[in-house]
C-alpha cells in the first residue's frame, strides 16, 4: 500500500460568499502579486464532516465537537431525578476532564457547565460519559477518581482520525491528523464585489410610504478554485487502530464529500453548490508536494479559451516539470474531468483505497 495519496481539485463556484472574514466579506489571499478569493481549510473540513455523506457512510464513527457536553450530562442527571445542585457538581467533574471549566459558579447561560475551548469527543468517550452519568444517577452519588478516567485514544472516530484533535490539558490523548487540507484559492485574479439590495414591505401599498422598507449591502465573489489535499493512508489506518475496513470507508466518504460538498456560507442567498470539475489523484511513498505553484501566474484565458481547460493544462505542466527535475513524484495517477467526461468517481475512490 502506498503511503501518500494527494488530491489536486478544481471547483468552479458562481457568485457566492462561502467563507466570510470578520467584516462579512469573502476571505482573500495575495498570491503571485494578485488578489485571490480563498476558502479556509477549516470551513471545508467543517462542511465535509457535518455533511449527510459523512453521517450516512460513517454512522457511529463521527465524533462530537462541543463545549456543551456538561449540559448534556446535567440534563441526563436531572431527568433521572438528581437535584440540580448535585447534577451541576457531578457534570462539572465529568466534563472538566476534557478541558478547563468556563466558570465555577452557576450562570444564566449555564457557563459553569461549559469548558472554555471546543473539545472533540470520540464516540467511545461520549458513550463513557453518558454511562457514567447514568451510574451516578442510579446510585445518587458522584463519580470516583477511577471513573473519571474518561479520556480515550480515539479509535472509532473517523473524522478525528482524518483531521486530528488537540486537547491542550491532556496532550497524551491528542491525535495527529492523517489528512492535510490546504486553503482553496482561485487560480485567477479575483475581486470581491458588493451587492446593494433592497426589500419591500408586502403590506405597503405605496400610497403612504414609498421606497424600500430595508436596504443593505453584501459582498460576494466567483471563481475557479484550486484545492490541495495530502492523505497519509498509513497514519489513517494507525489512527483507527489498524482497522483497514473502516479506513477504506472513511476514504470513500471523504472523496465523495470533497468532490460534492460545498461550504455552507450564505447558501440560501446564492445556492452556490458545486461538484468538482477536475481531480488529479497521485499515490506513492515520495515526499508530497502541492501544485499550487502552477498558479503563481494567474490564469488569464485569451478570447475563446476555456478557464478550466487552461487551469488543467497548468496543473499537468507543473506536474510533468516536477517529475523531470526531481524524478517521478508519484508511482501512479488517476484523473477525472467533468468537462470532458473522462474518468469516474467510483474509480477515483478505488484508486485512493488500493
Amino acid at each position: 500500500m502506498s503511503r501518500f495519496v494527494q488530491l489536486h481539485v478544481l471547483t468552479s463556484y458562481p457568485p457566492s460568499n462561502l467563507n466570510r472574514d470578520d467584516t462579512g466579506r469573502p476571505k482573500t489571499a495575495l498570491m503571485g502579486d494578485a488578489l485571490r478569493l480563498r476558502i479556509s481549510s477549516q470551513s471545508q473540513k467543517r462542511a465535509w464532516r457535518t455533511s449527510d455523506i459523512f453521517e450516512t457512510a460513517l454512522a457511529g464513527h463521527v465524533g462530537t465537537r462541543t463545549k456543551d457536553m456538561g449540559k448534556r450530562v446535567h440534563d441526563v442527571l436531572i431527568a433521572a431525578g438528581v437535584s440540580d445542585k448535585n447534577a451541576r457538581e457531578w457534570a462539572r467533574q465529568i466534563v472538566g476532564k476534557f478541558g478547563k471549566l468556563k466558570s465555577e459558579k452557576k450562570a444564566e447561560k449555564d457557563e459553569d457547565l461549559q469548558i472554555e475551548q471546543l473539545a472533540h469527543f470520540s464516540p467511545e468517550e461520549v458513550e463513557a460519559v453518558e454511562q457514567l452519568a447514568q451510574t451516578c444517577a442510579t446510585r445518587n452519588a458522584g463519580p470516583t477518581e477511577e471513573e473519571l478516567k474518561l479520556l480515550r485514544t480515539p479509535r472509532k472516530a473517523a473524522d478525528i482520525a482524518m483531521f486530528g484533535r488537540m486537547l491542550a490539558d491532556s496532550p497524551a490523548f491528542n491525535m495527529e491528523a492523517a489528512i492535510q487540507v490546504a486553503h482553496a484559492i482561485t487560480v485567477h485574479k479575483s475581486a470581491v464585489e458588493d451587492d446593494y439590495f433592497s426589500a419591500v414591505d408586502d403590506l405597503n401599498n405605496g400610497l403612504t410610504d414609498k421606497g424600500a422598507a430595508h436596504i443593505g449591502e453584501r459582498s460576494y465573489g466567483a471563481g475557479l478554485f484550486y484545492l490541495y489535499i495530502c492523505i497519509d493512508r498509513a497514519l489513517l489506518v494507525d489512527n483507527l487502530g489498524g482497522d483497514k475496513t473502516l479506513a477504506d470507508k472513511a476514504l470513500q466518504a471523504f472523496v465523495h464529500a470533497v468532490t460534492k460538498v460545498s461550504p455552507t456560507g450564505m447558501q440560501n442567498s446564492h445556492a452556490s453548490r458545486a461538484y468538482a470539475s477536475y481531480v488529479l489523484a497521485e499515490k506513492g511513498d515520495q515526499q508530497p508536494r502541492s501544485l499550487a505553484q502552477a498558479f503563481l501566474k494567474p490564469v488569464k484565458p485569451f478570447e475563446g479559451e476555456d478557464m478550466l481547460e487552461k487551469a488543467v493544462k497548468a496543473i499537468e505542466a507543473r506536474r510533468a516539470n516536477f517529475d523531470k527535475v526531481y524524478g517521478a513524484c508519484a508511482d501512479a495517477r488517476y484523473a477525472i474531468n467533468a468537462e470532458t467526461g473522462e474518468g469516474s468517481l467510483d474509480e477515483l475512490i478505488r484508486f485512493t483505497q488500493e
